[in-house]
């Protein structure tokens, strides 16, 4: 065997040394191309691929072989050969060699390969060793003579402290040290940030150079690697973050000294752009001094170079062991420690079957040859040891592996299905085919496998980029990213439902002029991605504001939330203004939106919305533009406006009194109504305007979310006439839908005016007049009818609570006494006076507008009248006691009458305080009263025994007794004769003139015809 000496003579190297970003590759292979011919080395295949690509674009792919364990391109007569270290020859006539990344000549499992290099490979005319400054003085002491050149780095490095790692700046590598991990935080910065490269030792070439592509071409702003990425790859990165600072190194775990540490962290920054790097994760925060020696660059010397002797002994098994062992015999030099083909070669000539076929020096020789096979699958060494032993067999036993043997292996790794580990483990294993196909000699048609292994090798390679970016990748946000940094004008298409989809991918949602992200991810990937679709839809936008503004009022609409939608998508929010009609309109719209657009926009939600209060409030509308209303009729339409189209009558007694016929039918003719107790807009009392109502006086008041808004609307829109109120509800709520809050429950505005007409007639009636008309009872007081549960769909205890609300008051009389008081009204003979009155003339105009209104109260009103709701059926007139029996046979006592009449003022007095002595006492007189008669105690006796009755007071009105009595009342009790208790006192009504417009005006003078 031929032993090279140790060339122990820097005479014509060259070192070039220096920190990371220093531009030594580049010189590197300037130089070599200033020669005729050159090797360079290089410690990964992937950087050996990298710098065979930058020399073929110089000099062309006929002048540079690429060489390497599992690769070879070797072009005839290549000039230039780009190999990794272990590929490189051990002696050459090239007139240039380069050798890079010498510093790993101190690494425990490759380093003794890099020493061997340094010390025994020269070029013809130039050797340049490239590193970092740390090999100086071991290298000056081992090669004497040699020429150091120090570059220095062309950019700060700085220590920019700890960050989480979703907030990681872009362009960022994120190191850590087991495949688990970088997974992990691959899959987190996916889902936070969208999308990282993953780089892997354990990696193929080929998928490991599409990795970093997908980071170099902008498509993923991040990358997860380990230390590999620190051996000399060019790679365009900002930020350097450290997820983990401890590693295994083949021996055992052990934290990275401060060079390694930066080897790794000078790959942010690049040429003239400064770089940072720091921690993340669980790392602990660098100290000051690891962080001033990473940042100026100053470590430890390297003091030793790993060896092995290259003087191998083949005449025996224990002869080559024997020598493996050797140790050196330079100072600065140690002895390696046993490496994966030292280990197999240990294993193996352990096993009886190998040492019986080993029975020569060449046989020996090749069983070493065969223990170079590298353990691409990261199995235990004497699981790789059997592999090598039955390619061993084959090559001495056949002269070459055995193609059935290889042909199986192969065909077992020929899948491109499953996961990532999988595929990684199926790569390890043809990564092993492919480099036996290589071996010279291994085989009997090497040029059939190397093409077949180097094809499987590459789909399955393909396919685990393709898995792992689909499991680490968000393609959406990268390939938008991508583009916005190229500023493209990104293409974008919107589905009918509102789907954005730009360059193809769905980024989102456009709803009317608001744009959401699909993801609800954060950070600035979120914004870039939103960014880029925005800038996309700024024509869409346009168009939108385009179509909107000459679309019609049917394409509009005002939702009850008080969101104006445009063909279903809400465009716009109303908000309070100074005016409760003219609310104010807010646009909801991005900032895309701009300039004239917008404001075509806004003026045509503006003209839709006071079209469409216009439209469902036209009678309220008309009346607030009303130009021909004065003095107390301008002020009550002001009134009526400013509480949505309902007053309550007794806070505008004293305006309606002074009105005259004038002012009233000036106002009358808008379609107000002048009832009994509201003063109102029966128009209104519809669903539509009374769910725009309520969302107007919501606006104003912040009623948007108080409990019971909108829950009354349906109620209304079923035609139900009365509900049972809830406590919880905003009892504003009820007035709005047209509800008249009394208690426990509240009953329609226009069912109290209908209410109001059947009560009327009772309170008119003459004792003795006939027929007596049904509920009517001394012309004073009257009781609930039939009539009155029906409208009202009311039981007779609601019915009590509504009258108590709407200010009645009840007398208390036994049902007997009742029963035959109105037998003798009823057999009682119709006075001459009576029979022959005629009917008054009607000169109030309350009372007109309370009849009119009755009439046409009937044909407005909702269909669908509410029955009793307990089903009960009430009766007006009152059953003896004998009449009322149990099942059982026996009588029963009869419940009370209650005699029901307008409250007083001293009704109300009593309600607050305690009552007079005399209050059963006046009861009585007054139910005595009622009858007519000018003396009061006479008069109770006539047509039988005076009737003893009890007022029957309880629950508040909703504004006192008086409230909704009004001046009819007056005139009731001025219809009897002179004398009748207290409201003979009253002074004389002044007459007031007749509104001609009034139908009572002209049934009265045809009346006045027929008499004469």
């Amino acid at each position: 065997m031929s032993v090279h000496p140790m060339i122990l003579s820097g005479r014509g190297v060259t070192a070039v040394l220096g920190p990371t970003n220093t531009g030594k590759t580049h010189y590197a292979i300037e130089r070599m191309i200033a020669h005729d011919s050159g090797v360079i080395g290089l410690p990964l295949r992937l950087l050996a691929r990298e710098v065979y690509t930058r020399l073929v674009e110089r000099v062309g792919h006929h002048n540079v072989a690429l060489i390497t364990g599992e690769e070879k391109i070797t072009p005839h007569r290549a000039r230039y050969s780009v190999c990794t270290v272990e590929a490189m020859p051990r002696e050459t006539t090239a007139s240039f060699v380069a050798i890079d990344e010498v510093q790993l000549a101190g690494d425990l499992e490759r380093g003794h390969i890099f020493t061997d290099r340094i010390l025994h490979l020269r070029g013809r005319g130039e050797t340049l060793l490239l590193g970092a400054a740390t090999m100086r003085p071991i290298l000056e002491h081992l090669l004497p003579g040699i020429t150091v050149v120090e570059r220095p780095r062309m950019s700060q490095l700085l220590y920019a402290g700890s960050k989480k790692i979703t907030r990681l700046p872009h362009r960022s590598a994120i190191v850590a040290f087991s495949a688990d991990e970088v997974y992990a935080i691959a899959e987190l910065i996916r889902r936070q940030r969208g999308g990282a490269a993953v780089v892997l030792g354990a990696l193929s070439p080929r998928t490991r150079n599409a990795q970093v592509a997908l980071y170099q071409e902008g498509d993923v702003e991040y990358m997860v690697a380990t230390d590999a990425i620190g051996m000399g790859l060019n790679l365009d990165v900002d930020h350097v973050a450290f997820a983990q600072d401890r590693k295994f190194d083949g021996y055992q775990f052990r934290n990275l000294n401060p060079a390694e540490l930066a080897q790794v962290a000078g790959r942010a920054g690049r040429h003239l752009r400064d770089g940072t790097f720091g921690v993340t994760g669980r790392v602990d925060p660098f100290d000051n001094e690891l962080v001033h020696r990473i940042e100026s660059h100053e470590f430890d010397a390297v003091k030793v170079l790993q060896w092995r002797s290259k003087a191998f002994d083949y005449s025996s098994l224990t002869a080559l062991k024997k020598s493996l062992d050797a140790a050196p015999k330079v100072p600065g030099l140690a002895r390696a420690l046993p490496a994966v083909d030292q280990q197999a070669f240990e294993h193996l000539a352990r096993y009886p079957e190998v040492v019986d076929i080993t029975t020569n020096a060449e046989r020996v020789e090749k069983l070493w040859e065969a223990c170079a096979l590298p353990d691409y699958r990261r199995i235990t060494p004497a699981q790789h040891a059997d592999l090598i032993s039955t390619i061993y067999a084959d090559l001495v036993r056949r002269g070459t592996v055995n193609e059935d043997f290889m042909a199986e292996q192969v065909r077992r790794a020929d899948h491109t299905d499953g996961e990532i580990d999988t595929l990684s483990a199926r790569i390890a294993q043809i990564r092993t085919w492919t480099y036996v196909s290589n071996r010279p000699g291994w085989l009997a048609d090497p040029t059939h496998w190397q093409e077949k292994t180097r094809e499987i090798e590459d789909r399955l390679s393909d396919a685990l980029h393709e898995r792992l970016t689909k499991r680490f990748v968000d393609r959406r946000t990268s390939v938008l990213m991508k583009r916005l940094r190229e500023n493209a004008m990104l293409e974008a298409e919107i589905s009918v439902n509102g789907d954005v989809f730009v360059e193809g991918h769905h980024v989102g949602q456009l709803t009317g002029f608001r744009f959401t992200l699909a993801t609800g991810g954060d950070g600035p990937d979120a914004k870039a991605v939103q960014g880029a679709a925005q800038k996309a839809l700024a024509l869409e936008f346009e168009a939108r504001a385009a179509r909107l503004h000459a679309s019609g009022n049917n394409d509009l609409a005002l939702s009850s939330d008080g969101l104006v939608r445009w063909l279903g998508d809400p465009v716009a929010r109303l908000a309070a203004s100074d005016h409760v009609m003219r609310p104010r309109v807010i646009l909801l719209a991005d900032d895309q939106l701009q300039a004239n657009a917008r404001e075509h926009v806004v003026a045509r939600i503006e003209r839709f919305v006071n079209h469409h209060i216009g439209t469902v409030l036209k009678p309220l509308d008309d009346i607030s533009r009303a130009e021909d209303l004065e003095g107390l009729a301008k002020g009550l339409a002001f009134q009526l406006v400013e509480n949505l189209g309902v007053l309550f009558r007794r806070d505008v007694a004293d305006d309606v009194k002074s009105l005259d016929q004038d002012g009233r039918a000036s106002i009358r003719k808008y379609g107000v109504r002048f009832g009994a107790y509201h003063i109102f807009l029966p128009a209104l009392l519809k669903p539509a305007p009374a769910e725009l109502i309520t969302l107007l006086w919501a606006l104003k008041n912040d009623g948007l979310d108080k409990p019971g808004y909108g829950d009354l609307i349906p109620m209304l829109a079923a035609g139900r006439t009365s509900v049972v109120t809830d406590p919880s509800f905003e009892r504003t709520f009820y007035k709005l839908a047209g509800f008249r809050f009394l208690g426990k429950r509240a009953v329609r505005i226009d069912i109290l005016e209908r209410l109001a007409d059947l009560i009327r007639p009772l309170l008119q009636w003459k004792p003795g007049a006939q027929p007596r008309p049904e509920g009517a009872y001394d012309g004073r007081r009257f009781t609930a009818t039939t009539s009155m549960l029906s409208i009202l769909g009311a039981t007779p205890d609601d019915m009590e609570e509504i009258l108590k609300g709407l200010g009645y008051r009840a007398d208390s009389v036994k049902a007997e006494e009742a029963a035959a008081f109105l037998a003798s009204q009823d057999g009682a003979p119709a006075s001459a006076a009576a029979a022959s009155e005629p009917v008054a003339a009607v000169d109030d105009a309350d009372a007109a507008d309370s009849a009119t209104d009755a009439e046409t109260a009937a044909v407005e009103a909702p269909a669908a009248e509410a029955e009793n709701a307990e089903g009960e059926v009430a009766t007006s007139e009152v059953q003896p006691a004998e009449a009322q029996v149990a099942e059982t046979g026996e009588p029963v006592e009869a419940k009370p009458v209650l005699l029901w009449r307008p409250g007083t003022r001293q009704d109300n007095q009593r309600q607050g305080g305690g009552r007079h002595q005399g209050d059963q006492r006046r009861g009585g007189q007054r139910h005595g009263q009622g009858q007519g008669q000018s003396e009061g105690r006479e008069g109770g006796r006539k047509g039988g025994q005076p009737v003893r009755g009890k007022r029957h007071d309880g629950g508040k009105s909703e504004g006192g007794p008086r409230q909704d009595r009004g001046d009819r009342h007056d005139r009731h009790d001025r219809g009897g004769k002179p004398g009748q208790g207290k409201f003979e006192a009253r002074p004389p009504r002044r007459e007031k003139p007749v509104d001609p417009d009034s139908p009572f005006a002209k049934l009265a003078a045809l009346k006045e015809q027929m008499k004469k």
